[in-house]
């Protein structure tokens, strides 16, 4: 089986749906299945050469910057068409459409000039988003927008995939009427390889008995890192030696500092930026004794499951996808978000050796089941579904 990838963002650009591709792209191509990936360039030649890092049969897209998006790119519409052109010659059994930008419309068109299935990944809770990037747009009404938008779309597609069941609970009550399937990413195999947690703290001057607070992800507004700020700060007022890492960049960064500043903790906040994945992240995740997390916008939150399955117990509000992966005995503790409960659940793992690590050998039993080689062949699955049943249809016509 052969099919056809296309997004709007990809490696170099570091989010959730990048990660998403190339982990079902690997594990896809081990259970035979064949892709192509049509994303933008960034305009470095080191960063979108994917053969650099092991990876085949990317192509990519001449684009231009966003306007006050530093991070993202727009594919250029007649080098898109151009790309996409050579491609209709080649034998493909569907399209999967992973963002719904230009790459949503360019990938439907082309499924149906080839007579292909397509579908679409829903990854983003798009309309919680609108108000940080449109803030002159009022919420009540980004939220109409965002919904129709995501109406029209989904109507578009042979399937749509959710990757929890909170989010395709939140698709039927915008009225979405296609077929959706339940398929996270779940985490690839190098993802359980024990970090070296001492030897990040060497590497950042961290010592070794500092209680260290993590987060992982995105640095944007979106996130509610502002909420982990306060309940850090809540904690110091009995544990003043604590220190707090965020690994990542966005656009919130520059106000998360100004943030520390004001309340006096920026000397123990520690913006170490984005980690190579292949090394230093899970040194990152092995470095903490407790991983934070507050985001209301994730429709899955895999950097969770990154953190259990490198055995760190969890702090976190349930939010949307994050509700799905914080089931009992994950070896997290759920809390509300509240700075006082927030930061009391954390002190209770701190001041306890031995809850911390019944939680650690809960995280990384309970993150096994999250292995994406499983979720691979879900989807595998569903593309010979859809293939099959397209087919049919042809004959029969």
């Amino acid at each position: 089986m052969r099919v056809l990838f296309i997004s709007d963002v990809y490696f170099p650009r570091v989010n959730g749906v990048s990660t998403s591709i190339r982990t079902f792209r690997a594990d896809l191509a081990a259970a035979g299945v064949e892709s192509v990936l049509v994303a933008p360039s960034y305009g470095d030649a080191a960063h979108d050469d994917s053969a650099s890092i092991g990876e085949t049969g990317v192509v990519r897209v001449p684009s231009s910057r966003v306007p006050g998006d530093p991070e993202d790119r727009r594919m250029r519409g007649k080098a898109l068409r151009r790309a996409l052109e050579p491609l209709a010659a080649e034998h493909f059994d569907l399209v999967h459409i992973h963002t719904p930008f230009v790459a949503h419309y360019a990938g439907v068109r082309f499924a149906r000039q080839c007579d292909l299935p397509v579908l679409a990944t829903y990854h983003t809770f798009f309309e919680a988003y609108l108000h940080h990037y449109v803030p002159i747009l009022p919420r009540a009404i980004g939220r109409v927008l965002a919904r129709g938008f995501s109406r029209s779309q989904c109507a578009q597609l042979a399937a749509v995939l959710a990757p929890s069941e909170p989010m395709r609970e939140l698709l039927l009550a915008y009225g979405v009427h296609t077929r959706i399937e339940v398929i996270p990413t779940g985490l690839p195999a190098d993802r359980y390889v024990k970090g070296d947690g001492a030897s990040f703290r060497q590497t950042h001057g961290i010592p070794a008995a500092r209680p260290l607070l993590l987060y992982v992800g995105r640095v944007a507004h979106e996130k509610n890192i502002d909420f982990l700020l306060h309940a850090f700060v809540e904690l110091r007022r009995t544990r003043p030696e604590a220190l707090f890492v965020i690994a990542g960049e966005g656009p919130a960064q520059e106000h998360l500092r100004g943030l520390a500043n004001r309340l006096g903790v920026d000397s123990s906040v520690h913006f170490v930026g984005y980690l190579k994945r292949q090394r230093e992240l899970v040194d990152c995740y092995a470095a903490a004794d407790v991983f934070v997390f507050a985001s209301r916008t994730e429709t899955q939150g895999l950097v969770l499951l990154e953190a259990l399955a490198q055995g760190r117990p969890v702090v976190s509000t349930a939010h949307l996808g994050t509700a799905s992966i914080l089931q009992a005995g994950c070896g997290a503790r759920v809390a509300p978000e509240k700075t006082e409960a927030f930061a009391q659940a954390i002190a209770c793992i701190l001041d306890d050796p031995a809850r911390a690590a019944a939680l650690s050998e809960q995280a990384r039993s309970y993150a096994l089941s999250w292995a994406s080689s499983r979720m691979a062949a879900r989807l595998a699955a569903l593309y010979s579904e859809l293939a099959v049943a397209r087919r049919r249809s042809a004959t029969a016509a």
